[in-house]
């Protein structure tokens, strides 16, 4: 573990009017558009979405609500631009923008689908045929807690089986469980009822990734109490054995399940710094994690993006140091803020290891954002580029993991969406889905 006291501390130096880059960026994007989708708050938008957008084989798939709650399913092959949509027998509580719809597609080419949870029982749903959009009734996974699910979130491992994370339990006093689906057997098992537990006084809110060798990542930070502002730390977890087994990035085995007492600290953060829950994490192609954030450094007033990351088994911090607005964090519900959670994504070019952090910011009007550093080394190599010329409003990254992993092409779910403070509702009307590509790359 590092502490901030035993940190380098970076300067970052951030470029924004480089004009020619701009538009060399903008030439590698392009835009499709889906179908309107209901935008009165941040449903359809938000981070923690595991997957919007999905790829397999020669097809991708998607799924968002319409204005009346509906799923609604979609798939298309691969470059085209027209998407086959169907409107399914699921409906969710659109009110609420903690009630996400995910997907994924197992190694089989059976879509599964979760939806609709903010404490609710467990909705989930399995196509009836491999890359269909006709899915099943509502079914059980397990039948083991499953009464009280939040923020499902699907993985899928290098042979085809899924993993399927969600908490069990309520904010401030939540449990992390992990389920497994072989596609061998098309069943699911529990691998963990508590892999993390918030032991009756907080619980962890992670983000996780799966990198190339199967190795599963979760890094997390622990929240007191329903109110944001007591999130604090940033902790991490990996499993080499398909999610039996856990141990620190040293090695070390964790006895289970992962306790405040155990959990390896990547860094420590103070609570009531504007520290943000679920963000986001990944690998580089050594299976050197990185995670993506932003909170507030105690001597300032202004939030900052960071990215943590361990390269020679040390795990080090950059700051990304741009922006000039502070803003606070407080009370429960869902938030509106002047600033997304970001997606980190990491690739390699000219032997580098390159960085780009995903985002929207009110100072940027809302655009969708990259800040890209050419070489993850140095610090002072942060340039930011816009994907959009116009307002996204409360949107917020997500993107086509499977599309990412395979091919190194970033497929973002875009829609302008308003979220009210707590969950409210804006007036806001249908709005445009779209599908935004882009190839990275520093040379474009």
């Amino acid at each position: 573990m590092r502490t901030k006291a035993a940190a380098f501390l970076f300067s970052i130096v951030i470029l924004t009017d480089n004009a020619s880059a701009q538009k060399n960026i903008l030439k590698n994007v392009t835009v499709t558009n889906v179908d309107s989708g209901w935008a009165g708050n941040s449903i359809n938008t938000v981070v923690f979405r595991k997957n919007s957008l999905v790829t397999y084989g020669d097809f991708q798939f998607i799924g968002f609500y319409n204005k009346d709650g509906d799923v609604i399913l979609g798939k298309r092959k691969s470059g085209n631009k027209n998407w086959e949509l169907i409107k399914t027998n699921h409906k969710g509580n659109i009110k609420d923008a903690h009630n996400d719809i995910s997907i994924m597609i197992d190694g089989a080419g059976y879509l599964h689908m979760a939806w609709n949870h903010h404490t609710n029982p467990l909705n989930y749903s399995i196509s009836k045929q491999p890359l269909s959009l006709e899915m099943s009734d509502k079914i059980q996974m397990t039948s083991l807690f499953e009464t009280s699910v939040t923020y499902p979130e699907f993985y899928k491992m290098p042979d085809g089986d899924l993993l399927f994370l969600y908490r069990d339990g309520a904010s401030g006093k939540g449990n992390l469980v992990i389920n497994k689906y072989s596609i061998k057997s098309k069943q699911w098992r529990q691998l963990h009822s508590n892999l993390i537990d918030g032991e009756n006084k907080r619980n962890a809110y992670w983000q996780a990734c799966v990198d190339n060798k199967g190795i599963i990542h979760i890094s997390w930070v622990w929240r007191e109490s329903s109110d944001v502002s007591s999130n604090h730390d940033m902790c991490y977890a990996r499993s080499t054995d398909g999610g039996v087994t856990w141990e620190r990035s040293t090695s070390e085995k964790y006895s289970l399940p992962i306790t405040a007492a155990t959990a390896e600290y990547v860094w420590k953060i103070p609570q009531k710094t504007e520290l943000i829950n679920q963000t986001s994490m990944c690998t580089d192609a050594n299976g050197n994690p990185y995670i993506a954030s932003y909170w507030r450094e105690e001597d300032s007033a202004i939030p900052q993006y960071h990215i943590l990351f361990n390269n020679n088994n040390k795990w080090n911090m950059q700051s990304l140091d741009f922006r000039k607005t502070p803003f606070s964090l407080s009370g429960g519900g869902t938030k509106r803020i002047p600033i997304s959670r970001p997606h980190v994504i990491v690739w390699n070019e000219n032997k580098r290891t390159c960085v780009g952090l995903i985002f929207k910011d009110e100072e940027r009007n809302n655009k969708v954002s990259v800040a890209i550093n050419d070489n993850v080394n140095s610090s002072k190599n942060w340039k930011i580029f816009d994907l959009t010329s116009t307002s996204v409003g409360s949107w917020e990254p997500t993107y086509d993991t499977e599309l990412w992993k395979k091919k190194k092409i970033l497929n973002l779910f875009v829609q302008k969406t308003e979220q009210t403070d707590a969950e409210g509702i804006s007036g806001l009307q249908p709005q445009m889905i779209q599908v935004i590509e882009w190839k990275p790359g520093i040379k474009n």
